[in-house]
């Protein structure tokens, strides 16, 4: 094993972990508020509502985001009138098309990781938000989206781990992320084998180290990990014995 090499690469490969971080969080988080869009539409109990949004998540989690990339980044240019619009300045680069096509596949899978945590909000809790007379908005700020959250969290995570693989595939659209650099140094090399067997292990770290995050976020919102406080009992006065004999 060439160490020099290993070492090597393995610097060249860092450069690239800030894009492939950026592009993840970035498409979460974009994602993240479309998704929650989408699954207030399915449980919204308008037909027109859920048939939309059902439409969306179907299409884009039954294609592959290879496909969705490809249409993404090659698409809009083969159309004059989008050449000539404003958008076209954005679709020409390959960062924002990939960070396009990230954020739209994510909120497709989101969307449903959100609605099963809606469903599973008990519904007592939101009959006792409306006797207290909550409004629609403060009672999703304040009851249902939180408790929502917390149920779909742990499904979150697996879909924030699938996100930062997931980057890997801008590569085709010459973002230079790790994946990207791991192509073009086995380019110049031809040591296939020794430059993916680093950038796997760049993946690994860095989904341990979420994996890591998101559990702890995960028990910090379960109620029983929260310390339970007591106030303290105030001593009341006793009135003495009388005798009342």
């Amino acid at each position: 094993m060439d160490l020099q090499f290993t070492y090597d690469t393995l610097l060249a490969l860092l450069g690239g972990v800030p894009l492939t971080l950026q592009l993840a969080s970035a498409s979460l988080m974009a994602g993240l508020m479309l998704a929650v869009m989408l699954a207030a539409m399915r449980v919204s109990g308008s037909a027109p509502l859920n048939a939309l949004a059902g439409a969306y998540i179907f299409v884009f989690r039954g294609t592959p985001l290879l496909v969705q990339i490809f249409l993404i980044y090659y698409g809009p240019g083969q159309f004059r009138w989008i050449q000539e619009s404003v958008l076209w300045p954005f679709l020409r680069e390959p960062y924002y098309c990939a960070l396009l096509s990230l954020s739209l596949c994510t909120a497709a899978y989101s969307g449903e990781i959100i609605r099963g945590g809606l469903l599973s909000v008990p519904h007592g809790q939101i009959e006792a938000a409306q006797a207290c007379g909550m409004p629609f908005l403060l009672r999703w700020r304040r009851i249902v989206l939180p408790l929502a959250l917390r149920q779909a969290l742990p499904a979150y995570g697996n879909e924030v781990v699938t996100m930062v693989k997931s980057t890997s595939l801008v590569s085709i659209i010459t973002l230079m992320e790790v994946t990207g650099i791991a192509a073009r140094i086995i380019g110049e090399t031809y040591r296939t084998l020794d430059v993916f067997v680093i950038a796997g292990a760049i993946y690994l770290t860095l989904n341990l180290l979420l994996t890591m995050l998101v559990a702890r976020i995960e028990t910090a919102l379960r109620p029983d990990s929260r310390p339970m406080r007591l106030d303290p009992i105030e001593p009341t006065a006793v009135a003495p014995f009388e005798d009342r004999g």
